[in-house]
């Protein structure tokens, strides 16, 4: 049974800031068949991102467009910009039995829960502390101490929703926690319900048999 015998899924990862699942992402992305759903954004863009393979950054006024238009799977409001899903791109893949990655939070999570639960896998990842969680960000040398601050401040609000994800792992250690996820990824693909042609396949088994 190849790709094209299932309906793709969407595997969603989300965490806090920091957490690590934009390292999990990037390293699935390497190793396994996916789709990265590519966001639209508003916030500026950082010296090491990509227009158009990190997000697609656009002006409010753009992205006001799109939601009013409803080409936007899901949108929310983070540190004082807006994210959304292309509807398009995901609905194309869906249909031709491939598979989409997303790198988003909780508020977008419960959106496309409403329009395509489903279709849908998600994966929600905990930092193995909160100083580890601190650490992390400073590392990371891409923001401001006024920033980290505030994402430390909303890590809290954000790790309240753990309970609302299909699975939750603690990232203590990366590689064990990116073995977990292409786990879960692998059994998921293989759920009845995503097999849209096995009815015909075990039909025609039978058939053979009689």
């Amino acid at each position: 049974m190849d790709q094209a015998n299932r309906r793709g899924l969407m595997l969603i990862l989300s965490s806090p800031s920091g957490a690590g699942k934009s390292t999990i992402a990037r390293h699935l992305l390497d190793s396994e068949d996916l789709e990265i759903s590519v966001s639209v954004t508003t916030r500026a863009r950082r010296g090491s991102e990509i227009d158009g393979k990190h997000y697609h950054f656009l002006s409010v006024e753009k992205f006001q467009d799109m939601r009013e238009r409803d080409d936007l799977l899901e949108w929310a409001q983070v540190h004082d910009n807006f994210y959304g899903t292309p509807r398009e791109m995901v609905e194309k893949a869906l249909q031709a039995g491939r598979d989409v990655l997303f790198d988003i939070d909780w508020q977008g999570t419960l959106q496309l829960y409403e329009k395509m639960r489903a279709d849908i896998v998600s994966v929600f990842v905990l930092p193995p502390s909160a100083v580890e969680l601190r650490s992390r960000l400073e590392r990371r040398a891409e923001d401001s101490t006024e920033v980290i601050e505030r994402r430390l401040k909303n890590a809290s609000e954000e790790m309240s929703h753990w309970q609302e994800y299909d699975y939750v792992i603690v990232n203590d250690d990366l590689q064990t926690s990116f073995e977990t996820v292409q786990s879960i990824l692998k059994g998921e693909r293989s759920r009845r319900s995503r097999q849209v042609h096995m009815a015909d396949f075990v039909d025609g088994l039978r058939s053979d048999l009689s």
